[in-house]
């Protein structure tokens, strides 16, 4: 009776080898593709979430990050960055090394997820999805472990769902009944999963179309939705949100995404969501170019053609719908998978990136899924149908089951179809290999996008910095001009300029320019700084005063503006007060060395004026 079950459990062991060989190798091409990642330095925006950011590097930390706004809207993203600074510091190596093993467990995920939903060429569906250079801007900019991070609990809390459903309904996991579960291990499958959306919420609530996805996967399975189902997902509905609901008020009021460059019309944003819909399609079918910040596009709603690309994306979901076919289901999944992942970032409701541009790479990480693996799923069935010719895939596998007959012919067109699927992700690894090489460093990345968007003003000041800490002033100076020219309205650019100016002793024009930027951005606490900076310069040390408070109304933890207005209190003879805000200063940062040696010297003056006080009360 024993030798019965031999086979049964030598089958096992054997798919047990296959899939982690197969896993394996998915992470092997991942890490090959973004090799170039781990010698890369820090970017933008990495300053604001990571290297000056007083909730990871102090003095604030975990307490505030979770209690406070200050973590924005991803506080377990910014508690991953915390603790690799405790551990590691400021060496961007370990932050890379994250970002790219979370991707590549997300790859195995999505493949583990795909095999689940019984959809064909899971594996090649989901190294497609790895090894597209689209990709890279999440995985090779450490600020995006908001995107790699919440991919990950993401796709755990689809796979545990799943699990769980098909323990409930007995279903075929992988060619093996799976016995009807009940009681506390089917229970905790679901907390599982709901666990795991809560995570990925906490990551990046750019995942609240989840509960969607989930019903989305239970039609595909059973061609229909219950009642019960819909009750089952309730509470990942609920979660969603909550989370969109902070997620929108913190692009408003948090993120200050407030003003012109956000005040679309309703028919503006629907043109611009039907445009990044095919952009963003059109970029996975030819990743060329792809830049860092796209051009913003100019809108017309009083045009009939900006309608056309809303009207063909509503034309093709209703046709799948309309036409009863195999293929026009597993065409209509992907299509909403698509739309439904991207619908948050479409522009329908308010992103700040929109400031720059209207689409970006990075936000089509999780959508992009969809399509990919549909591409897989089609270059499977033609390898099957030209190339291999088998009888049929073994059930819930990648596995081909081939004919009695003609087994050499068959092997032979077999080896063709892996030669044509590896030369496709050869061709895959490189392009991404090489769009990593852009993310080195700041000038690399932002010479880069220059050379494929030449207006982006973003660009050309953000380079301006660079240059300036490099000590490049006249090509920083030139930049800075750039980005005014492109946009008279941008603060940053005109608080930058205003700093060169001043070290060149065009105090005047300076101000002017620091003036400016206070009138587009009124909470600009650098600006109020500079200000500061010049009218002290220029004896008006009130005024400073003025401007110096006003910065630390915006920002209370930066110590040089505590330091500076304790200087202009020291100036103006009110010692007790510049005492106070030069110590405030220092328990931000105990090794801020102006703000010792200012202290040091009023302390001094303080005590000469006691001891002087001293003596004339005893005369």
């Amino acid at each position: 009776m024993l030798d019965q079950f031999v086979p049964v459990r030598e089958v096992r062991v054997s798919l047990w080898r296959r899939d982690w060989f197969w896993g394996l190798l998915l992470i092997v091409f991942v890490f090959v593709a973004y090799a170039q990642v781990f010698r890369a330095d820090f970017i933008w925006d990495d300053e604001s979430h990571l290297t000056q950011n007083a909730c990871v590097i102090g003095p604030l930390g975990l307490r505030e990050i979770w209690t406070t706004a200050r973590a924005v809207y991803y506080p377990l993203v910014l508690s991953t960055f915390w603790t690799l600074h405790k551990f590691f510091g400021l060496n961007p190596f370990p932050y890379h090394l994250l970002n790219v093993l979370l991707h590549a467990a997300s790859a195995v995920l999505l493949w583990s997820i795909l095999r689940l939903l019984q959809i064909r060429g899971a594996w090649l569906g989901a190294a497609l999805w790895a090894l597209h250079p689209v990709m890279v801007q999440s995985v090779a900019w450490i600020t995006e472990l908001k995107n790699t991070q919440s991919c990950l609990f993401y796709l755990l809390s689809i796979l545990c769902f799943l699990k769980w459903q098909n323990r409930s309904e007995g279903s075929a996991i992988s060619g093996f009944q799976v016995e009807r579960s009940t009681g506390s291990f089917s229970f905790k499958g679901f907390i599982l999963s709901l666990v795991f959306f809560i995570l990925a919420t906490l990551s990046k609530p750019s995942v609240v179309m989840l509960p969607f996805v989930l019903a989305l996967c239970i039609w595909w399975m059973r061609g229909k939705i219950r009642w019960h189902d819909m009750l089952t997902l309730t509470p990942f509905a609920l979660i969603s949100a909550l989370a969109s609901a902070w997620t929108i008020w913190e692009q408003k009021f948090h993120s200050h995404a407030i003003g012109p460059d956000w005040s679309q019309t309703f028919s503006e944003r629907l043109i611009i969501a039907s445009k990044a819909m095919w952009f963003y399609l059109g970029k996975l079918a030819w990743p060329h170019p792809l830049i860092f910040i796209y051009p913003r596009w100019s809108l017309d709603s009083s045009s009939v053609v900006a309608y056309l690309p809303l009207l063909a994306a509503l034309a093709v979901l209703v046709a799948l719908l309309l036409i009863q076919a195999k293929w026009s289901r597993a065409l209509f999944f992907a299509a909403a998978y698509y739309f439904a992942s991207l619908f948050p970032v479409l522009g329908i409701f308010t992103v700040f990136f929109f400031r720059y541009s209207f689409v970006s790479d990075h936000f089509q990480y999780l959508a992009s899924m969809g399509p990919l693996a549909l591409a897989g799923a089609g270059i499977a069935v033609l390898v099957q149908r030209f190339c291999v010719a088998p009888s049929k895939l073994a059930a819930g596998t990648d596995a081909l089951q081939f004919p009695g007959n003609n087994i050499a012919v068959a092997r032979s067109k077999m080896l063709s179809g892996c030669a044509l699927c590896s030369v496709l992700l050869l061709i895959l690894i490189f392009l991404t290999w090489r769009q990593t090489a852009e993310y080195r460093d700041l000038v690399t990345l932002y010479t880069a996008t220059l050379e494929n968007n030449p207006t982006c003003w973003l660009a050309h000041n953000n380079l301006g910095i660079v240059l300036l800490q490099r000590g490049r002033t006249s090509e920083a100076l030139d930049h800075y001009e750039q980005a005014l020219r492109i946009n008279p309205d941008y603060a940053e650019a005109h608080n930058n300029l205003g700093s060169i100016l001043l070290q060149r002793g065009r105090t005047s024009e300076a101000l002017d320019h620091y003036e400016q930027a206070l009138r587009i951005n009124p909470d600009y606490a650098e600006a109020h700084n500079n200000l500061g900076n010049v009218l002290l310069r220029t004896g008006r040390t009130l005024e400073a005063i003025d401007q110096y408070k006003q910065a630390l109304r915006i920002n209370p933890n930066i110590a040089m503006l505590h330091s500076n207005l304790g200087a202009a209190l020291g100036k103006m003879g009110r010692i007790p007060e510049a005492i106070e805000q030069l110590n405030a200063a220092l328990r931000i940062d105990p090794n801020y060395i102006d703000a010792q040696n200012i202290l040091t010297k009023l302390e001094a003056v303080q005590k000469r004026y006691q001891l002087r006080l001293s003596v004339e009360s005893e005369k």
